[in-house]
């Protein structure tokens, strides 16, 4: 039973997180993000300032923190191990995109993908917000690492994950910044795919260990 209780707890926990950080990137591409307070996102998500705090120490991370690192490293991790460092990476980042967005059918944005670009506007346009992106990148790259180069592994092998999760790293960002200046219409990720192809050849992203 208690285990039960715990996994509720935790499931409540999540949904609102969900709710609370849907309100503040709302609140915050409506209003500006220096002119929303967090008493206003606690306000519209009906829960108190504290409440906020809980789930978000600061106010950058009401748009920052999010599940990209958790599932890149599980797919990167899950991913076959005679496949070559950047298809493994390349692989996991459009299969998390994947994950995110929620599968679009037509033409419309699914609302997921609606968040994302709204968050990654905010991440593009606010100076607050734009060195702790940053921070997140080098987290996601420490993520990708150390599902593939665990401590005690040697330091040729480290320096070589490191440099593929750089470059892969490097293609997404730049699949982002044309996803928000496209305003969402090309799927993203389809687009890192594209990005990938570009940097490393158009089988970095497919079928095979070998390929």
């Amino acid at each position: 039973m208690s285990d039960q209780h715990s996994t509720l707890r935790a499931h409540r926990r999540a949904e609102t997180q969900r709710a609370i950080q849907a309100h503040a990137v709302r609140l915050f591409a409506e209003r500006g993000y220096d002119d929303t307070t967090v008493a206003d996102i606690a306000a519209a998500a009906g829960v108190s300032p504290m409440t906020v705090y809980r789930h978000f120490p600061t106010k950058e991370d009401l748009v920052l923190i999010d599940q990209h690192g958790r599932l890149v490293a599980e797919r990167v991790a899950a991913s076959p191990a005679a496949q070559p460092l950047v298809r493994r990476i390349g692989g996991a980042l459009v299969d998390s995109a994947a994950a995110l967005t929620g599968g679009r059918r037509g033409t419309d944005l699914t609302a997921n993908e609606q968040f994302l670009l709204a968050r990654l506007r905010l991440m593009i346009s606010t100076p607050a917000l734009r060195a702790r992106h940053l921070d997140n990148h080098y987290a996601l790259q420490q993520a990708i690492v150390d599902a593939l180069a665990p401590g005690g592994t040697d330091p040729d092998t480290a320096f070589r994950v490191r440099a593929a999760a750089s470059a892969c790293l490097a293609a997404m960002h730049t699949a982002l910044v044309r996803w928000a200046e496209d305003d969402g219409r090309t799927e993203l990720p389809d687009l890192i795919a594209r990005a990938l192809a570009a940097a490393f050849g158009d089988d970095t992203v497919g079928a095979g260990p070998n390929a």
